[in-house]
């Protein structure tokens, strides 16, 4: 069974499904108790090749074409939806939302065995309590998309995203935004290796995060982490083959602050990625990030399985800044298995002004898939050590806390 809930406090919910190709629904089920949803007038100025449907609760239920089984229950055949294929459904879609949304505790049924066509839709309260959406276990079939995000959470608390299948999203598979206590257990993400920003799970000023017991393969990051996250668990994840791993970051593009703390992956295992754990900043920006700790990780075949890179660009003409995100306080224990000698295994290169400090590696074991060991990991202005020995040993670790002329503490900053 798959779930989408939230508890009976009152919230702000509002939840965006971005797809503008072909549903396969299956007897999944989403569910979700909404209380109070407020649209906060984010809108999207790009203009898209598709109409985007908001769906806005009417004060009359809509009558279906054909009244339902049970009282409570919403077909969205009944409301026109035809699941040929061919025929637009969008409508049908928000009909059978905006009926069911009136009434306690009601199903909207997406039957099994149907391609539903839907065009990008934002389905808005507020609902009554208790609503089921059956569905969806989606895939997308190929074919022009210009939408950015599957299904997004914005301004939710006391959420749960649960047991959800999706296949070949457009780019990011779910993305949470302005989140407090989040639950995502048991998801199955697919996309091809070489599919551009298609992160499974991204999460953005969300805090009180638990990402459990998924499997993620796709081209892009397994989970990202971008800025005013904090208290974020994540176990029991396979991420790959394919993609970049997991990722804190990027944080600070655009000159802008990012404060992220307490983050905690353990009990994974990251396959045939470009990278394993990583910690990806902007230089010109500030704030800081600090309490990560990397434990029990599984690599198999990773090009760069530990990494931070403070050097970030996507391009060849990003300029040098001197103010960057500081990073602190990073712990890696227990992370074992095999890499691609393309990269050296251990990656450091933190900001020219502002060191990374206390970096703590113990019980790392990592060998070449093919090829000689690689004995030359790479530092750049990184202050730590390792607490046991490791294998491939480093050395290039600078001791102790840097020197004054270094002294910045940005915490000041996320206060």
């Amino acid at each position: 069974m798959a779930s989408l809930s939230t508890s009976a406090a009152p919230l702000s919910l509002l939840v965006i499904f971005y797809m503008t190709t072909a549903l396969f629904m299956s007897s999944h089920v989403v569910t979700a108790r909404y209380h109070h949803h407020g649209h906060r007038g984010h809108h999207n100025k790009k203009q898209h090749k598709h109409n985007s449907h908001i769906s806005y609760p009417p004060s009359i239920s809509p009558e279906p074409s054909d009244s339902p089984v049970d009282i409570g229950f919403y077909d969205v055949r009944s409301f026109g939806a035809q699941g040929d294929g061919i025929a637009d459904d969008t409508e049908a879609f928000k009909a059978a939302w905006d009926a069911a949304c009136q009434v306690e505790s009601a199903v909207i049924h997406v039957p099994v065995g149907y391609s539903f066509m839907i065009q990008s839709t934002i389905f808005t309260g507020p609902c009554q309590n208790g609503l089921v959406f059956q569905g969806p276990n989606g895939s997308t079939l190929p074919g022009p998309c210009d939408s950015p995000i599957a299904i997004r959470f914005f301004m939710s608390s006391n959420l749960t995203v649960q047991g959800i299948k999706m296949k070949n999203s457009p780019q990011f598979n779910f993305r949470f935004d302005n989140c407090k206590n989040v639950h995502i257990e048991s998801l199955h993400i697919t996309a091809p290796a070489w599919s551009p920003n298609t992160d499974g799970i991204h999460i953005e000023q969300t805090s009180n995060v638990e990402i459990y017991d998924s499997l993620i393969s796709n081209g892009d990051d397994c989970v990202s982490i971008g800025a005013g996250c904090y208290d974020v668990d994540i176990r029991n994840l396979t991420c790959g083959p394919g993609g970049h791993g997991i990722s804190i970051g990027s944080l600070g593009n655009h000159n802008s602050r990012a404060c992220v703390s307490n983050i905690t992956v353990r009990n994974s295992v990251i396959k045939g990625s470009d990278n394993g754990v990583r910690i990806k900043t902007w230089q010109g920006g500030y704030g800081a990030l600090s309490g990560v700790s990397f434990l029990n990780i599984h690599m198999d075949n990773v090009r760069n399985p530990i990494i931070i890179d403070q050097f970030y660009c996507l391009s060849k003409d990003c300029s040098n800044h001197t103010s960057a995100v500081s990073i602190s306080d990073i712990e890696y224990s227990s992370i074992k298995g095999t890499y691609d000698i393309r990269s050296p295994p251990m990656h450091f290169a933190c900001s020219d002004t502002i060191p990374c400090t206390n970096i703590t590696l113990s019980d790392i074991e990592l060998l070449p898939a093919q090829g000689d060991l690689v004995l030359d990991p790479f530092c750049w202005n990184a202050y730590g050590g390792q607490e046991t020995l490791i294998i491939p040993p480093i050395f290039c670790l600078l001791e102790g806390n840097p020197p004054a002329v270094f002294a910045r503490n940005d915490l000041g900053y996320c206060s």
